[in-house]
């Protein structure tokens, strides 16, 4: 398994990035974040403890449906399928479908590597002074 580098900017130091790349104007190095969130308050509530808990539960015990994966972890189905999407989307998990239609979750990465700037750019620190 991999680490998932992940950073923290706001939508729209997102945007203006993905803009900058799309033309041409900044290129991408392999270590920087691959997945975005808003905040870290965000970045806490995906990974929480229950949460590494659950991808713990996914990676030791490779369940093959959510309702094994709700039977393992006491965890109600509707609540697991919601939580998984949103990881799912983040890059944290993959959730395949049997031919039978069952989901089964697997964990993508061993590892979270947290990008999170201190201090804002000179750029952005400028922008925020009041003109003379």
């Amino acid at each position: 398994m991999t680490t998932l580098r992940v950073g923290i900017a706001s939508y729209q130091d997102m945007k203006a990035r993905s803009l900058r790349i799309a033309r041409g104007e900044q290129a991408t190095i392999a270590r920087e974040p691959k997945v975005w969130f808003t905040s870290t308050e965000s970045f806490a509530k995906v990974l929480s403890a229950g949460n590494r808990e659950l991808l713990r539960v996914i990676a030791e015990q490779s369940p093959s449906s959510l309702e094994e994966l709700a039977r393992l972890t006491g965890r109600a189905k509707s609540n697991l399928s919601r939580t998984l999407k949103t990881m799912e989307g983040y890059g944290l998990v993959r959730l395949r479908r049997s031919a039978r239609g069952r989901i089964a979750p697997v964990v993508l990465h061993e590892r979270v590597a947290l990008d999170l700037p201190l201090l804002a750019s000179r750029t952005r620190r400028r922008e925020r002074r009041p003109l003379p």
